[in-house]
C-alpha cells in the first residue's frame, strides 16, 4: 500500500565535488547520504503480486530539495490510481531521520528511518487511513546493480498483516502520473 522510498530529501547546498564538467556538485546532508545514489533518478517496478492480466507498477521519483536538507520523493500507483508525496529530514535535535508522507487516498504518516548499511528501515504512524491501517513498517536494500528492493507490512486492527514487494530498476523515462 504505502511505499517508502522510503524513504523513503538529500542534497547540501555545498559544492564539494565536481562533475566532468568541472562545474560544482552538489551533496547532501551527510546524515541522508545513503539515499544518495537515488537522487536525481526515476524508477519503476512491479508489485510483487503483478500478473499480465492485472498489472501492478510504482514508479517513483528523487529528488534533492530545500538545499539539501531534505529529500522529495513522489510516487504514482498504474499511472495515478493511487499515489504520494514524501518529504525526508534529518532531524538535528531527535538525531533521527523523520520522513513524512501526503497520498491521493487523503491519509498520511509521520515516522522515521534506521539505517544499516544499504538497508534503511522505517516505521510510520498513519493518520486518516480509511481502511484502518494505523501503522506501516518498511524495509528498503539498495543492491550494487542500482536495484531498489521495498516491502512493507502494516497494522489493522491490532495486527500486522503483509503489504506490498516491489522491486524497483532505473527507468528515466518513467513517469510519475497523478490524475
Amino acid at each position: 500500500m504505502k511505499m517508502i522510498l522510503l524513504a523513503v530529501c538529500m542534497f547540501l547546498g555545498t559544492t564539494d565535488e565536481t562533475d566532468s564538467k568541472n562545474s560544482p556538485k552538489p551533496v547532501l546532508t551527510p546524515e541522508l547520504s545513503v539515499f544518495e545514489p537515488m537522487v536525481g533518478k526515476t524508477f519503476r517496478g512491479e508489485f510483487a503480486a503483478s500478473t499480465p492480466e492485472k498489472p501492478q507498477f510504482d514508479v517513483s521519483k528523487w529528488e534533492r530539495v530545500l538545499n539539501g536538507k531534505a529529500i522529495r520523493i513522489t510516487h504514482s500507483v498504474n499511472d495515478g490510481i493511487y499515489g504520494g508525496e514524501s518529504i525526508v529530514m534529518w532531524d538535528s535535535q531527535a538525531k533521527v531521520i523523520k520522513c513524512w508522507y501526503f497520498t491521493t487516498a487523503g491519509f498520511c504518516t509521520e515516522g522515521q528511518f534506521e539505517i544499516d548499511g544499504n538497508t534503511w528501515s522505517s516505521v510510520e504512524k498513519v493518520n486518516g487511513n480509511a481502511n484502518g491501517i494505523t501503522e506501516v513498517k518498511a524495509t528498503s536494500s539498495l543492491a550494487e546493480d542500482g536495484t531498489l528492493k521495498v516491502s512493507s507490512q502494516y497494522l489493522k486492527d491490532g495486527k500486522w498483516e503483509k503489504g506490498h514487494e516491489i522491486l524497483y530498476k532505473e527507468s528515466p523515462n518513467a513517469e510519475v502520473k497523478f490524475k
